[in-house]
């Protein structure tokens, strides 16, 4: 009995440790279900998180490459907006600046050797009208110093120019050898009897040299201020002011002698005269 009781009980707990034994292994397979549906979620949920790391990096690639350098195509493109043909006419345009600086070229030479040329008589009759009458005695005096005038210009356009110029060369030579006093006489003389010759500007400023020679200053700015007067187109006009201001420093008249050079300066640039003027004019003591 006791055997039998035994092998009774074992057998009734065989289908015990079979369910058991069941139990055991659908626990675990629902664990191991659990288990690999929480890895797949895991996994997923990793790639999202790569996914997401990867544009957070780009977009931060993006700003410092933008807060480094402005690309030139990130700039805004300006948009011409085109104005009405009533608000362009009436609008002011916008002209460029454009500053120039100063050349410091000299002036261009310009010829001043000119011929003194006298109009013809008949163009002057154009021009000229009979004085009122003043008096018997003005009027005779006006008359005897007009014929005059006529005569001595009448018998200097009769002599023959070789002669004249002969006359000239010989009185500019006694001046070079020697003969000042005589050489001055005899070109005023001249200068007076042929008024209208090419050389009668000349021969006053020979004159006025000869004079200025014999240290006559007076008579030798006389001289060349009837010269600058006179004949103010003649080669020989700009070397006569330098040299009537010579003679303005030489008689104590330093501001007169200034204006000359000032005058040369201003009026004929680029010339030797004017070169001459401002070295003498700044050698003036102030």
């Amino acid at each position: 009995m006791p055997a039998r009781s035994v092998i009774f009980r074992l057998l009734a707990a065989a289908p015990l440790c079979a369910l058991g034994a069941c139990a055991t292994t659908a626990s675990s397979e629902a664990e191991v279900s659990a288990l690999r549906s929480e890895l797949r979620t895991l996994r997923a949920s990793q790639e999202r998180l790569v996914e997401r790391v990867a544009r957070l990096e780009a977009h931060d690639a993006v700003s410092r490459a933008g807060a480094s350098s402005e690309s030139p195509s990130a700039r805004p493109i300006p948009v011409k907006v085109e104005a009405s043909a009533q608000e362009s006419l009436g609008a002011t345009p916008e002209l460029a600046v454009v500053k120039l600086k100063p050349r410091h070229e000299p002036a261009p030479k310009l010829p001043t050797a000119v011929a003194v040329m006298e109009p013809d008589d008949e163009q002057m009759e154009m021009f000229i009208s009979p004085a009122p009458d003043e008096g018997s005695g003005a009027s005779a005096s006006a008359a005897s110093a007009a014929t005059m005038m006529a005569s001595n210009e009448d018998a200097g356009a009769q002599q023959d120019p070789d002669v004249l110029d002969a006359e000239f060369d010989k009185a500019v030579n006694m001046l070079r050898t020697g003969n000042v006093e005589g050489g001055v006489e005899k070109l005023r003389r001249f200068a007076d009897e042929n008024p209208r010759h090419p050389r009668a500007d000349n021969a006053l400023y020979f004159s006025g040299l000869g004079q200025i020679g014999l240290n006559e200053f007076k008579g030798a700015a006389k001289t060349f201020e009837r010269l600058i007067d006179k004949y103010p187109a003649g080669d020989a006009m700009l070397d006569g002011m330098l040299r009537l201001a010579e003679c303005r420093m030489r008689l104590n008249q330093s501001a007169d002698a200034k204006v000359l050079y000032t005058r040369v300066v201003t009026q004929f640039p680029g010339t030797a005269a004017a070169t001459q003027a401002e070295q003498r004019l700044a050698a003036i003591p102030q």
